[in-house]
């Protein structure tokens, strides 16, 4: 799943290809994906792009006042052309979801994997109309989003930080892989309660976060789409990296694995050297 660095590197991507240009269609290769229905696509036909920004993972392209707005989800992925098909794509009879044309015959598709399909779009008069950004936490990348927020954030929460991190309403923008990397820079359990992290543990959770977070987004800066998810595993020191050595201390990367989704971990820099428990492996030993 895209995170913050990969959908603001497409959102420079798009900001610097679409500066001048206007929407002139919006074709749906799929009718669930568009999660609204006022106002129309049709009216966003002709309208020149004045904007595009980004609300957390949701990526904001602004044509006089209305919002296409789409969310890749976990499979999902953006798709560039110079020169779009001039064929009509027909919902139900093509892999892309949804596709955006532009007054210069380019545009981009937006394309999911897999059999659970997620990726949602919207076009609305205001962004706020959008649920799941009206329910976003900060962002992180902010500039006044300082430790002091953070620490506030955390006060009272009996949740392990991993959980938290990676909870759209309390930031704004991180998921499975980036929090794997950010607890590992911070030399902090996955398993460990927010609210029992002392001041110095907090700092450098902060420290980490930001670090981490503005790493990634200055290696991903400048990259075609195409290259971004490439650019992403590479970057990872534990996440996807289960059974490799850690980078920092040499030790193996390990695994916690959910019903639908892992985490990775280096005992040695984040547990004290003990390996977490991972229960769904624990039954499959049994």
């Amino acid at each position: 799943m895209p995170e913050i660095p990969e959908v603001q590197a497409l959102v420079d991507f798009l900001r610097e290809r679409v500066d001048g240009l206007a929407i002139v269609g919006i074709e749906l290769g799929s009718i669930s994906a568009l999660k609204t229905y006022d106002p129309a696509p049709a009216s966003l036909h002709g309208l020149p792009i004045s904007s595009v920004s980004r609300h957390g993972k949701f990526i904001d392209i602004e044509a006089e006042g209305l919002h296409l707005i789409f969310h890749l989800a976990r499979a999902g992925w953006l798709r560039w052309s110079d020169a779009l098909s001039a064929t009509t794509i027909r919902a139900g009879k093509s892999p892309i979801a949804l596709r955006c044309r532009l007054s210069d015959g380019s545009g981009f598709d937006l394309t999911e994997a897999g059999t659970r399909k997620r990726l949602a779009a919207y076009i609305v008069r205001d962004p706020a109309a959008v649920p799941g950004i009206a329910r976003l936490g900060p962002d992180p990348m902010a500039d006044d989003f300082t430790v002091d927020d953070f620490a506030a954030l955390l006060e009272g929460r009996r949740t392990q930080v991993k959980g938290l991190l990676k909870e759209q309403g309390f930031l704004a923008g991180v998921g499975n892989a980036y929090s794997d990397e950010v607890l590992h820079a911070a030399r902090l359990s996955p398993f460990a309660l927010a609210s029992s992290l002392d001041e110095e543990q907090i700092q450098r959770l902060y420290a980490a976060l930001r670090g981490t977070l503005a790493s990634a987004v200055s290696a991903a800066s400048g990259k075609p789409a195409k290259e971004l998810k490439d650019a992403k595993r590479a970057g990872m020191r534990v996440h996807g990296r289960t059974g490799q050595e850690c980078p920092i201390c040499g030790d193996v990367v390990r695994e916690v694995s959910f019903a639908d989704s892992s985490l990775q971990y280096c005992a040695t820099c984040q547990t004290g050297g003990k390996p977490l428990a991972d229960r769904r492996m624990s039954r499959l030993l049994k």
